[in-house]
């Protein structure tokens, strides 16, 4: 499968024909990023277990929960916390999707006269995504956690993906040039 899915990609990035080298790798990076997005939204990304020490009991758990993001929207929904369910929802993953897909065609198409506008559409959408903000919040809920020797934390693979998502995410948007009208 990965070997087929490098075939594709080389594919895809050579009949650009004349793209610039610095957006076949943006364009790369876009494809990498969305790959590592899916895990990162579908895996566990941290389990958190909370305990008291009584006398004679000894440790006792009161709750052990592990989430993903996409779980975590929709144990919050199911708890009628609607908008913060919505609110992540919106900006960690419809805006980073809506973002990604954008950028595709940027770079997919050869002469489409609205990139300028659309790349400055996800250079506003990019202030709006939260998605680096959540993985920040994910790490410090991880270290506060470390402070408490009741609560243990433990961050799990989902982090690392979407954390990757963001870097790579991020770096490709940095890479694109768009080349001047008329050439």
């Amino acid at each position: 499968m990965v070997k087929d899915l490098l075939a594709w990609l080389t594919t895809v990035v050579y009949a650009q024909g004349a793209m610039l080298l610095r957006n076949r790798i943006a364009l790369i990076l876009i494809i990498f990023s969305l790959l590592c997005l899916y895990p990162g939204l579908f895996k566990p990304i941290m389990r958190i277990e909370v305990s008291a020490t009584l006398p004679i009991l000894g440790k006792v758990p009161l709750h052990d929960t592990t989430q993903s993001i996409v779980k975590s929207i929709q144990t919050l929904h199911k708890n009628n916390n609607t908008l913060v369910a919505g609110l992540i929802l919106l900006f960690s993953i419809i805006v980073p999707l809506i973002k990604a897909l954008t950028l595709l065609v940027i770079l997919l198409t050869k002469k489409l006269r609205h990139h300028e506008r659309l790349y400055r559409f996800v250079d506003l959408i990019s202030k709006w995504s939260m998605a680096d903000v959540f993985v920040v919040g994910t790490f410090l809920a991880f270290l506060a956690s470390r402070s408490n020797p009741n609560i243990h934390a433990e961050i799990h693979q989902g982090f690392y993906y979407f954390l990757a998502y963001c870097l790579i995410s991020l770096m490709a948007t940095q890479m694109i040039k768009l080349r001047p009208k008329g050439s």
